[in-house]
């Protein structure tokens, strides 16, 4: 008798783990219809893998929610081109079942413009057969490339003791807008490694809140050098500004190089804010003319610096007179308001406080161009 109930019990079990089983591949058969039928153009089979009544919830322009029955949809696999591959290539990444009803997860590929979507299903057991009853999907936002800061690791004006450093207004405010467009940001400096920074405002929340952002101060901590990047990374250059920005970056070949490449040979942006346009003042593009000639450019203004005081003497150059004179269309404005030019691909801010504004510039450029 024990053993006549232990046949059964084990008959059950297998039975229930056939169902199972079948169930499983019947879900996955409606979700192959799917795929199949939008990569063939095959209306009946997409057909066939809906419920009759099931709806799409989709977006386009106009909608950020816009609701498809799937009678509309499957229309749009058009019977002429019944067979026809459409560029479409779907993997089912998940399955989550429980008794008649189950989640899916899909991803749609399209290899030759390089775009992925995720399809979310609903699906349900209906009369013994599985059916999509509901999706929606979301194109994947791809990772922009990364984001170089340029800075300097000067510390003193020129051959004085009079302190100096990169201005951390600068970086953090352009660091956070980008990083939160999607953005990885890294710092480059003439000789690697730590870089200082001045005019920390500790009455600025956000200066405050990245003064003990660990991770980012050990950027600053450890830049690369111009040896150490791999410039076909990088969609845009940013030039910081501060007093240190007036020594060391401006001659560095090696930082030059890179912006030069990342200009032409990647179709990217050049930025500078502030003082960080002595950046540029000797960057050229590989035809020999300087990156700003013939541009709308700006950068700090010579007859705001305080020209009494010690720091202007030890000025390598005027920002101003060098850009005007290799061909620059120089413009600038009044003191303390945020000033951004766009000539191009070259993106330029008056003071410390353009320097979100130069952040949403460069962003707004790699989005048209579609550098990513």
């Amino acid at each position: 008798m024990k053993k006549m109930k232990f046949i059964i019990a084990v008959f059950l079990f297998n039975t229930i783990s056939l169902i199972g089983q079948s169930d499983d591949i019947l879900l996955r058969k409606a979700l192959n219809d799917y795929i199949e039928g939008t990569s063939y153009n095959r209306e009946d089979q997409i057909k066939r893998a809906f419920y009759h009544e099931a709806d799409l919830f989709l977006a386009n322009r106009d909608n950020s929610l816009w609701v498809v029955p799937i009678s509309e949809y499957a229309s749009w696999f058009k019977k002429e081109n019944y067979g026809k591959f459409t560029g479409r290539i779907g993997n089912i990444l998940s399955v989550d079942r429980f008794q008649n009803i189950a989640t899916a997860k899909v991803e749609i590929l399209f290899t030759e413009n390089d775009l992925r979507y995720i399809d979310l299903f609903i699906l349900r057991k209906i009369e013994g057969e599985w059916k999509i009853i509901s999706k929606t999907a979301s194109k994947e936002e791809k990772r922009k490339t990364k984001i170089l800061f340029a800075t300097s690791n000067a510390t003193v004006h020129g051959t004085s003791n009079i302190s100096t450093g990169n201005s951390f207004a600068e970086i953090v405010k352009a660091y956070d807008h980008l990083v939160n467009k999607g953005y990885e940001v890294d710092f480059v400096s003439p000789k690697g490694g730590a870089i200082s920074v001045q005019y920390i405002m500790m009455s600025d929340a956000m200066q405050k809140d990245y003064l003990y952002d660990f991770d980012f101060m050990d950027k600053l901590k450890a830049s690369y050098n111009p040896q150490e990047i791999n410039v076909e990374e990088y969609s845009a250059i940013y030039y910081v500004g501060g007093g240190a920005a007036m020594y060391g970056v401006p001659e560095d070949e090696g930082i030059q190089e890179i912006a030069r490449k990342i200009y032409e040979d990647n179709g990217g942006v050049v930025s500078a804010v502030c003082h960080g346009a002595a950046g540029i003042v000797h960057l050229k593009t590989s035809d020999g003319k300087y990156i700003y000639e013939g541009k709308k450019v700006n950068g700090f203004p010579d007859e705001l610096e305080l020209k009494d005081r010690p720091y202007y003497k030890e000025f390598p150059f005027v920002i101003q007179d060098m850009l005007s004179t290799r061909g620059g269309d120089y413009q600038y404005t009044k003191e303390n308001i945020p000033f951004v030019i766009v000539d191009g691909r070259l993106v330029t801010g008056q003071n410390h406080l353009s320097s979100q504004a130069v952040a949403e510039e460069i962003h707004k450029l790699l989005t048209e161009l579609n550098v990513n």
